[in-house]
């Protein structure tokens, strides 16, 4: 068994290897990185404190446009715009990460009870699903976050709710094809345990339609938290938050643009790299999409 591990590992890097280097080997895949990296960068030096403090106000240089000191100027307050909207993105992509990620693991776990076992398990699966694909996203996502006290980790909850039935749908289309294969029926004439089959067979063979879903949402994700807080149902203040700038920003922009123009800009690079990025993710994994 531990030999069949060791010999497993090189194979799995270099397909990992070869995945990456499709992906940056398309545009699409090579600008998405960069514009991703570029922003995670950023937020991440935001995090620990690198760009200042992003509350901190300074009466003396408000309102001052861009310079050398304040890269994207500073607002009605004094607060450096830059600094602001690095930790309103690093606030943005906390939120995204954990609402995609209990979205993937909850909805993945019930696509596949729902596709391989079917019966009444896979009927209840399905008919909440369609419940909640009733509902446009962000009505959803605005009525979850409305029942709730707000703080970033409830808003992360409320948008996971909305993006499970998504995985569940690409995950269960897969699973109903897949439990009819060879392999499958292999494993289980065998003897196999279903859990094994599931988690060893089954799920490796959608990992990479998970893999694309995941960037995707992401980017969805960014953008629902950032309507919630333009909203005034995001990240209560004064953390900063992307929506909740660009809504401070509206009587400000005839006189002061850039109090707008840089949260603003960063939730379109945010977007806009992270879609790239998927869609180079979707063209690496899927040679036949690849080929189009």
């Amino acid at each position: 068994m531990t030999a069949e591990i060791t010999a497993d590992v090189p194979v799995r890097s270099r397909r990992l290897g070869a995945a990456v280097r499709r992906v940056l080997a398309s545009r699409n895949g090579l600008v998405g990185a960069f514009l991703t990296v570029l922003v995670v960068g950023v937020a991440l030096a935001a995090t620990v404190g690198l760009l200042g403090d992003p509350v901190a106000q300074d009466p003396a240089v408000r309102m001052q446009g861009p310079s050398a000191a304040h890269w994207f100027g500073t607002d009605q307050f004094g607060r450096d715009v830059f600094a602001r909207a690095a930790a309103g993105a690093a606030n943005s992509l906390r939120i995204a990460v954990v609402a995609v990620a209990l979205a993937t693991l909850v909805g993945t776990t019930a696509g596949l009870v729902a596709g391989y076992f079917g019966g009444w398990s896979g009927r209840a699966i399905l008919g909440m699903t369609n419940v909640l694909f009733a509902f446009p996203p962000l009505l959803l996502a605005l009525a979850l976050a409305a029942a709730v006290s707000r703080s970033w980790l409830t808003i992360a909850v409320a948008i996971a709710i909305v993006y499970t039935p998504i995985f569940v749908r690409v995950t269960r289309g897969p699973v109903l094809s897949l439990r009819e294969a060879e392999f499958v029926k292999a494993g289980t004439v065998l003897g196999f345990p279903t859990w094994r089959i599931l988690l060893r067979h089954v799920l490796p063979s959608i990992t990479a339609i998970v893999i694309v879903q995941v960037t995707l949402s992401l980017s969805w994700a960014v953008l629902t938290e950032a309507s919630l807080s333009f909203l005034g149902l995001g990240t209560p203040p004064p953390t900063p938050s992307l929506g909740s700038m660009v809504l401070e920003a509206r009587s400000l922009v005839t006189t002061a643009w850039w109090t707008m123009a840089a949260p603003g800009a960063v939730i379109v690079l945010l977007v806009v790299g992270l879609n790239l990025l998927g869609d180079g993710l979707r063209d690496a994994l899927d040679p036949k999409e690849g080929n189009r």
